[in-house]
């Protein structure tokens, strides 16, 4: 029986996939109960909070008394483990989000100390690291210091203590996931480890998370193991694929208020902002998300184990546990990149029909290929492949709203590349 009847995929790569899928088993049943424990964790939240058809009604204008939004917060509150939780459609990105985490917390003279070395491109900027500092933290008198990972991609604990200690700063700041570098992410045990290290040589220090692509991913998150605050943003693994737009920040109940005051006004903070008519998917996607989430998974543990057949090191291997749902292929060259994207870019429900290429994306440094077929533009959390067109000419593949659909895209890039001449050269 053909198991790919719609598609054309040669001989060679259906066994390999079929070789993947024997191998990869024992991790895929691994997800599964992860699924499982934070599905029951979401499901508790939302029986928790008393979510009702009320909580779906659009609000207007000011948005005062605005039900649902309040029980979304404390939905995500609960299942995030956090004390408080700021969410909302109009935050336009994770990026976003984090900014105005930063700047509720951050006040002029503060020092803030990112841990994991260099951030995430896209944040650069917020800091004033790069660009014109327009509006940036440096604009603002916030002070900028880094910790450099070890060469292994592992955080640096004793030049970490070293360096709070001398510092002392107001934030010291995490990134769970390994954005365009081939470092590890970070499990959550980890980063309750750094938190510890920190804490121990100034108690009263933020200690902030990016948490980007981990939610969900285990079953316990940093704000219930020390992180004083993390955002996200809801088209990646919070949003569950339904959430069309949004971020959150949720941590210590005092920080989240200063948030809430950048986000709006000082005074009003929360208590205004209509959500018009979002609520719904909002939940929605809350609810999906664990199992949206555990899909991802699967499709990253899948595309590991295949492409390792063709003779490509992956990051993380197909056997070895997880902390975010991104997967990174070496590719070895430009030409193998840019047809792997536009493999996965014929696997997805949307624009199958395009052709991907490499492009002057605003807050990169360098050309970017992004082969994303989504429902809701940008969403990571459905499979979106993208690279920076420079070496190690790694692709960073994530998301699947469905393991079936994301095995074939994952074929399916393997197909583009043999097509090429490509594939395991």
């Amino acid at each position: 029986m053909n198991l790919y009847p719609y598609f054309k995929i040669d001989d060679s790569i259906k066994k390999a996939a079929d070789h993947a899928l024997q191998e990869s088993d024992t991790q895929l049943q691994k997800i599964e109960k992860t699924t499982d424990y934070n599905q029951q964790k979401m499901l508790a939240a939302f029986l928790e909070s008393g979510v009702s058809e009320s909580h779906f009604a659009a609000s207007t204008g000011y948005g005062y008394g605005d039900r649902g939004r309040e029980v979304l917060d404390q939905v995500y509150a609960k299942a995030l483990g956090a004390e408080d939780a700021l969410v909302r459609h109009n935050f336009v990105s994770g990026t976003h989000a984090l900014t105005v985490a930063l700047f509720g917390v951050l006040r002029p003279g503060d020092t803030m100390l990112c841990v994991t070395g260099l951030p995430y491109d896209t944040l650069q900027s917020v800091i004033g690291l790069t660009g014109d500092g327009n509006g940036s933290l440096k604009e603002f008198d916030i002070h900028y210091e880094q910790v450099d990972l070890t060469p292994d991609g592992k955080p640096d604990l004793p030049a970490i203590a070293k360096r709070v200690h001398e510092l002392q700063p107001k934030m010291v700041y995490i990134q769970r996931s390994r954005g365009y570098n081939l470092r590890p992410s970070l499990f959550v045990e980890e980063i309750e480890e750094i938190i510890r290290v920190c804490k121990k040589q100034a108690p009263n220090c933020i200690a902030m998370v990016d948490n980007c692509y981990g939610e969900f991913v285990e079953k316990e998150e940093p704000t219930s193991h020390g992180a004083d605050l993390m955002a996200g943003s809801l088209i990646k693994n919070p949003g569950g694929g339904i959430a069309p737009t949004g971020g959150y920040i949720a941590g210590r109940k005092d920080l989240v208020e200063s948030c809430a005051y950048r986000l709006t006004t000082p005074g009003t903070g929360r208590e205004i902002g209509c959500t018009l008519g979002h609520n719904r998917e909002l939940f929605m996607g809350a609810f999906h998300a664990p199992h949206v989430t555990g899909e991802a998974l699967k499709t990253a543990v899948f595309t590991s184990a295949l492409f390792s057949q063709f003779g490509y090191e992956t990051s993380p291997r197909w056997d070895e546990p997880r902390a975010d749902i991104i997967q990174t292929l070496l590719l070895r060259n430009e030409k193998s990149l840019i047809a792997f994207c536009q493999g996965v870019q014929k696997g997805a429900p949307v624009d199958a029909f395009v052709t991907p290429e490499p492009w002057d994306m605003p807050g990169y440094d360098s050309k970017v290929i992004m082969a994303a077929g989504a429902f809701t533009l940008g969403a990571s959390i459905e499979l979106s492949a993208d690279a920076p067109l420079r070496t190690p000419w790694a692709a960073w593949m994530q998301g699947a709203l469905n393991f079936h659909s994301g095995r074939l895209g994952a074929m399916l890039a393997a197909q583009s590349m043999l097509e090429q001449g490509l594939l395991g050269k």
